[in-house]
């Protein structure tokens, strides 16, 4: 094995979080909702950090900041439900970004799976997840799940939702490059 000499290093700097946000301000994401339930009452937050990892065995990471209200009792649970979200159900997006409220009032967007875990039955896919490994990032948590069970979108599903530049937005046909 051929061991690489590294250079001298010089003097690094360090983007300020806010460099760091703009540079990531133009880069779109999906928008999901993450729900969980530790055994206090259901939380929800919405983020846009989710992506798959594995196939084989089924795995997705996301991560909470640990500024979110919601993050305490996402570390504690042992099972998460994340919605990927079609641009007509930004309401729900809006929903898990607003902090302040209770977010489950409206006993007719949501309601529970049953293994337990409260869910939005709206959202374009969602997935159930057991919590395997969290790891502390700066001021974020960062959870490995494993995908239990989904329901896929169907084709008659909305558009994918996605979130640029401060902005919802909607992803489809008119949006399409060949």
């Amino acid at each position: 094995m051929v061991k690489l000499k590294s250079a001298p290093k010089a003097q690094e700097t360090v983007l300020s979080s806010e460099e760091f946000r703009a540079a990531f301000r133009d880069h779109p994401a999906g928008v999901a909702v993450i729900t969980a339930d530790a055994g206090s009452g259901p939380v929800a937050l919405t983020a846009s950090s989710v992506a798959s990892v594995s196939a084989e065995p089924p795995l997705i990471m996301f991560s909470v900041s640990e500024m979110s209200s919601s993050t305490p009792t996402i570390r504690q649970a042992k099972t998460v439900v994340v919605h990927l979200l079609g641009a007509d159900q930004v309401h729900i997006a809006k929903l898990g970004a607003t902090s302040g409220i209770d977010r489950f009032a409206d006993r007719s967007v949501w309601d529970v799976l049953p293994t337990g875990e409260t869910y939005f039955p709206g959202a374009r896919t969602w997935i159930r997840a057991r919590v395997i490994d969290l790891m502390l990032a700066g001021g974020s948590a960062v959870l490995l799940v494993e995908a239990l069970e989904a329901k896929p979108a169907d084709e008659a599903s909305s558009e994918p939702l996605v979130y640029h530049n401060r902005t919802w937005h909607r992803l489809g046909d008119h949006s399409r490059i060949d």
